[in-house]
Parts: C-alpha cells; structure tokens; sequence
C-alpha cells in the first residue's frame, strides 16, 4: 500500500503525533505511557524554550487512511556551534512492523537535514540531553527507567539496514541495596565527616530543595560540558526542567554536598513509577496522580537520575559519601534494587563505583548515526 508521509501542521495531528505509541504498544507488557500532560507541554513551541535555537520538523506516516508510524527531525543549532558540527538528529521515532514506512519517514527526515545544510544524521535523540536518547539494544526483559526509550526490537534492524551504525553506547547498571555499606566506605564516610571541609545535605521535604536546583543545574552544566550531545541549560531552561520533575521528586533520594556553601557534588534518584504511570495511562487527573503516588510508595527500585562532582574535588571521598547516604535512605524506604540510569561507555570511573558496589550492567541503549551523502 501507498505510504504518505504528513508534516504536523494542525492540533489533530500533534495529538494522534504524541498518542501513537500508546496504540502501536498496546500489547507491549513493559512499555510504559509518558504524562502527557508533560507531553503536550514538550511539543509545544510556547512551553519549550529548545525550540527557539532548533530547527525541526514533526511527520506522521501514513497507510490506507490509519496513521502508522510518527518520527521528529530536529537540528540542535546551539550545539552545532558549540562542536562545530553539521549534524541533524531524529527522535520520537516510533512504527508498525514494517520497514518501508520505517524507511520512508527516515528519507523524510534524512531529506529534509540535507536540503538544511546537514551532513550527519545522528538519533534517537531529542532537542537536550534531558530528552530520551538511545533506542534499547540489550535488555528488553528488564523495566525502563523514566525517560527513556522502550522501543520494539524490530526498529533495530529497520535502521541497520537503512545503513545507521554505532554512534555510541549507554550502559544501565543494576545493583541491590546492601544491608550495610561495604566496609570502606563506612571508613572513608566517616574521615570526610570527621574533617569537616564537606557538608552533606540530606533532604526531607520539596520546599528544602528550592534552593539548590539552580546550583545543582549550574554544576551540571560545568560537569556535563563534555558529554556526548550536552547542551548547557539556560537559567529559564533549568526552572521548567525543575518545574517538570520537582513535584515527582522524593526528596529524600537528593543529595547535595557542599564546600564553603558551595554545591560542589551532586546525586538525584526517585522510585520507579512505572506501576502507577501504567495505571493510570499517563492521565494525572482525575485520580491518575494518586496511582502514580502511590506507586512510588510501594516501589522496590530507586532509579538514578544524574549526578557528579567538581573536577578539582573527585578522587576526594564524594562519590562514596553520596553512595552511603543514598543507600542508608534506600534501605530506610524498604527498596531492594538501584538502576544507575544510562551511563556513557567511556564514563570509566563511574562504571568502576558500580562495580565495586556489585553492579551488573543488565541494560545497553545505543544511538545510532548516518554520513548523509
């Protein structure tokens, strides 16, 4: 059957562009719905600042009338610049089981970055690195942490042979929550303490965190500076990413080490809600926002978020002060497992701390990238 591919132009369109995956992944046991309250609030111009220094395009395909398969083109110029790159990305891609209309919304995509001056194709990415990134490629019985991909397997092989490669890995470690801290790390906790040059703050109530979301984000963009496809936030883009995750945040999975009263070292989990986003479909209202509450109270994993600490201070004890913290307060909440959140491969030092810890990496999330000739 024909394919046609329908650039997003009208409100109808956005809403069948954010709704298709819950009908393509309704037999899907681990898929897990976003809020989509949130959703319409990402996709729209007036609510996300990234589109202002991003270019994109949104489509849907379509077959026999029934809408198939929806992808994103974006092209992030404020990181081009910053690399000195050519490179668009694709992201929210999503189809049913069919590599030509796969195929067709990737040409879609891939046409348009050419005629935008663009060499590269890179994705799944989306406008920040705050987006979900990375279609999972190993660990498909395991659940997704919160954003981040649960993509059909099929989509694998779809961008394989349309000739995307490795661009690069994530790794997702999981480790239980001991019963006690390893030994030496009680120690080194316990020197830190004793010297007093660090102060770690434990949170218990949201309105504690207020005044350290702007610090935590400004050292976050110090620290990630480097990363892989890292754009630094502005001061308005890190209040309404604070605004979208402060009223899911336990505040007691956030630590903050200070030095001089300045955050120098920073950890973020939350439970996994997947449960309660599962039963109530995304919706927050009317009683949406209860299941996922409660969720979060009966959840046996914490999920970590970010982290990091200032490059003069690492090597010093931080991340084993955080670590005990974390775990002392993961025990406490009667969690049993840790999901270390997607991990560039090359972070080598953060991959040794899980494995001294006695991590398992149980998940790999790839991007995938294309020379467009």
């Amino acid at each position: 059957m024909d394919i046609q591919i329908v650039p997003v132009t009208a409100r109808q369109e956005l809403k069948e562009f954010i709704h298709l995956p819950e009908r393509l992944h309704r037999q899907h046991p681990l898929w897990v719905p976003p809020i989509y309250l949130d959703e319409r609030h990402f996709f729209n111009p007036d609510k996300n600042q990234a589109f202002a220094y991003c270019d994109h395009l949104m489509a849907l395909a379509k077959q026999n009338q029934q809408t198939v398969g929806r992808i994103m083109g974006i092209i992030n110029n404020k990181h081009n610049a910053l690399v000195h790159e050519k490179t668009a990305r694709f992201g929210f891609f999503e189809c049913i089981e069919d590599q030509a209309v796969a195929h067709a919304m990737l040409d879609y995509v891939e046409n348009w970055a050419r005629q935008k001056g663009m060499t590269r194709m890179v994705g799944p990415m989306g406008f920040t690195d705050q987006d979900p990134e990375g279609f999972l490629v190993e660990g498909f019985a395991h659940e997704p942490a919160l954003a981040t991909y649960y993509n059909f397997a099929y989509l694998i092989d779809f961008l394989n042979v349309k000739g995307y490669g490795k661009e690069v890995d994530y790794l997702v470690y999981l480790l239980n929550v001991l019963d006690k801290a390893p030994e030496v790390y009680g120690k080194i906790y316990q020197r830190l303490v004793k010297k007093g040059e660090f102060t770690l703050t434990n949170f218990s109530k949201r309105r504690e965190l207020k005044p350290f979301i702007l610090p935590i984000i400004k050292l976050m963009n110090e620290l990630y500076a480097d990363f892989y496809g890292y754009v630094p936030l502005s001061d308005s883009e890190a209040l309404t990413l604070a605004k979208r995750y402060l009223p899911v945040l336990d505040p007691r999975f956030v630590k903050a080490v200070r030095r001089e009263q300045q955050v120098v070292a920073f950890i973020i989990g939350m439970p996994n809600i997947n449960a309660g986003l599962r039963r109530a479909r995304g919706r927050l209202f009317p009683f949406g926002i209860f299941k996922i509450m409660q969720a979060a109270k009966t959840s046996k994993r914490l999920d970590l978020l970010l982290g990091g600490i200032k490059a003069p201070y690492r090597g010093r004890g931080l991340n084993t002060m955080m670590a005990v913290a974390m775990l002392d307060s993961a025990r406490r909440a009667g969690l049993e497992l840790i999901d270390s959140h997607n991990t560039l491969e090359t972070n080598t030092a953060f991959h040794a701390e899980m494995e001294r810890l006695g991590g398992k990496v149980y998940k790999r999330y790839r991007i995938f990238q294309k020379e467009l000739s």
